[in-house]
Parts: C-alpha cells; sequence; structure tokens
C-alpha cells in the first residue's frame, strides 16, 4: 500500500472530528439514535451511502455516520482502529489487507466521468478517448481547439482557449481509478505517470475532495475536472461522452457501467479485488469503478462490527432502488451471498466466534 501520511495517521480530520462530534451531540440530544456505527472514507459512494443511511434510520433506528474524506484517510482511518469501517474506491491486495489485519468487500458500482466548463458545450456533446484526455492531463494538448479534439468532434465550436486542467489533492480513489485507465489505455502515460491515490501531476490544479473538484469545475471557465456522476448530476456539471476500447462512443449512465461490471469474477478467495476500467464490450463505459468496505478482522467493538454488516446486508436487499436513482450499480445477488459468507469466515470477535450469523 502506498505509504501513509504520517499526519492522516496521527490525526482525524479537522472536517472528520467535526462531523463526529456534531453526530455525538446529536446522540447525546436525542436527535438521533442512541445506535450509530462511523465510517469514513470515498468521496465516490458518498450519495449513496448517505441516502441508504437515511432510509436505514428510518426503518431501524441506527444511524450511520459516514463522512466523505477521501480513499487514503479512509484507509488510515480503519489501519488505525480510529473509525468502524473505511471506504475505498482503490481495493487493496492481500498482502496489504494480512499486514493490517482486514477484509474488505464490494459495495455498489459506479464510473468515474470527465467533467467540463466550456461555453456553449452541453452535456454529450463534446467526445473524448484515452489517448486526447492523457495528452490533456500531460499537458500535451493545451487548447480546446487541438485538432486531436477537433478531429473527434467534427462540427462541434470548440473555442481556442487554453485548458484548465483539475485533479485531486488529496489521496483519492477516484483519482486511482481515473490514473489506472489512463495507464492501461496509454502506455506513454503509463511510463511516465502510472497510477495511484495521488500522483505527480504535471500539469493543472488540485481541488480537495469531490466537493472541492465540483466548486473548481463550476468556477472555471474552459476545465476540465473528473468525478462521479451522482455528484456531477447533482452540482449540474456538463458531462463528455468517451471513446471506449472497443472504439465506440458511449455515455456515462447505469447501463454503460453495468455493461463493464458484466464481466467481473467477484470472489471471496481472492478478496474481491477487481477493478472495472477499461473493459471490453461496445456498451461499456471505459473508468467504471467499485467501490470497496474495509472491516477489521477482530474488532476492538464487536458490536459495531455486526451492526455495519447488517447496514450493509440491508443495503443488498433493499437499496437497488435508491443506488439506481443516484446511477449507481447495485450487485448482482449472488456477489451479496458470497459477501455474506466472507463475513462469516472472516470476521470474529476476540473469542473466536463468527459476528455474522
Amino acid at each position: 500500500m502506498e505509504e501513509l501520511d504520517t499526519r492522516e495517521r496521527d490525526s482525524k480530520g479537522e472536517e472528520l472530528k467535526a462531523v463526529w462530534l456534531a453526530a455525538v451531540l446529536a446522540l447525546v440530544s436525542g436527535v438521533a439514535s442512541a445506535d450509530a456505527i462511523f465510517g469514513a472514507g470515498a468521496t465516490f459512494p458518498n450519495a449513496v451511502y448517505q441516502a441508504w443511511g437515511k432510509a436505514y434510520l428510518a426503518q431501524t433506528g441506527t444511524t450511520l455516520i459516514y463522512t466523505p474524506v477521501g480513499s487514503g484517510k479512509g484507509i488510515a482511518e480503519i489501519v488505525a482502529s480510529r473509525t468502524d469501517f473505511g471506504a475505498s474506491d482503490k481495493p487493496l491486495k492481500q498482502e496489504e489487507l494480512t499486514q493490517h489485519k482486514l477484509m474488505q468487500f464490494p459495495a455498489v458500482i459506479g464510473g468515474v466521468v470527465p467533467a467540463v466548463n466550456i461555453r456553449g458545450i452541453a452535456n454529450g456533446q463534446l467526445q473524448l478517448d484515452a489517448f486526447t484526455l492523457s495528452y490533456i492531463y500531460m499537458g500535451k494538448i493545451t487548447r480546446w481547439n487541438d485538432p486531436l479534439i477537433a478531429s473527434l468532434n467534427p462540427g462541434l465550436a470548440l473555442p481556442n482557449a487554453e485548458i484548465a486542467v483539475l485533479y485531486r489533492s488529496d489521496k483519492s480513489g477516484t483519482t486511482f481509478n481515473f490514473t489506472n485507465y489512463l495507464s492501461k489505455a496509454s502506455p506513454e502515460w503509463k511510463t511516465a505517470i502510472g497510477e495511484g491515490l495521488s500522483v505527480a501531476w504535471p500539469v493543472g490544479e488540485g481541488a480537495e475532495k469531490t466537493e472541492g473538484m465540483t466548486r473548481k469545475i463550476a468556477s472555471t471557465p474552459n476545465s476540465i475536472g473528473y468525478l462521479d456522476l451522482a455528484d456531477l448530476i447533482k452540482k449540474n456539471l456538463v458531462y463528455t461522452k468517451m471513446r471506449n476500447r472497443d472504439g465506440v462512443v458511449v455515455t456515462p449512465n447505469a447501463h454503460s457501467f453495468a455493461a463493464a461490471a458484466a464481466s467481473a469474477k467477484w470472489s471471496a478467495a481472492n478478496n474481491f479485488y477487481e477493478i472495472l476500467t477499461d473493459e471490453p464490450g461496445k456498451d461499456s463505459w471505459p473508468i467504471t469503478a467499485a467501490t470497496f468496505i474495509l472491516l477489521e478482522r477482530t474488532p476492538a467493538i464487536a458490536e459495531h462490527a455486526a451492526e455495519i454488516m447488517k447496514f450493509f446486508d440491508w443495503s443488498y436487499r433493499n437499496g437497488d432502488k435508491l443506488a439506481d436513482e443516484l446511477s449507481y450499480v447495485p450487485l448482482p445477488d449472488t456477489v451479496a451471498d458470497a459477501v455474506r459468507a466472507a463475513w462469516k469466515s472472516q470476521v470474529q470477535d476476540r473469542a473466536g466466534n463468527a459476528l455474522w450469523k
């Protein structure tokens, strides 16, 4: 795993502390239930976790407090046992899970989408492919009317304006999937920059978390950034279409995300490790991603771990409609069953008893 920032490991972060303090005060004042589970991490699935949490509270009386601080901080928080669960859009490998005594499972599927702020350009009018996207983020394409972009968009009036490149400045699972896609599709990108929760961006300006990215795009003329579709729609930003590996121009939506995930081979044997970028298929969105939950195998507070599994079990059974409404793709029932079996075999109290019954 990438080296965790010492400051991240030693501090919850001001935002995390503020949100948790507000939650505790709410519990004490009786505004929320006396039962609560805490999670922190990826901003990519925040919209669906908040929707699920609201519905779950109404049905069960248990409060979900989820703080979208980015995948890097989510990993750091669960590694340091400072939260009940961590959330990351980058799946951890076997050695990382073993080292930190964690298990992981997928929660939902979505897509990372390039968003632009170009006067006169509406949703889906601009088309890009991996080559042009990588050249924009390497600083080799610097103006919107560059011949390479124009060749993908015949008849579209592109401005002779400098491209304002935006990227996530925090350790982000969205960045991991974005750069993983560019590394698969562009050997030049893979060699020069590579993939990760953060990379050494050669050009552009950073924005912290999805919230910062949406603000930057909205306020910066001629900009391009990347974020999940749910937040893009919520903030009325403009998405681009993408030409996928089969050469087909596709629109970001639940259908194209599901198409990309169709060939996934989910298995507890490899800790559900799946990366869904640059998948084959004429309907596949090229930057599709699953998002993952990290649990301690032997949690200090067994009751909280049990409640987390109950929450995601409820989400698998009851959360599909809410996920669909937010342009996420629910997991197949067979995958949910495999996750439940993994809970039973991998998560135990300190006496060795399974916490999932």
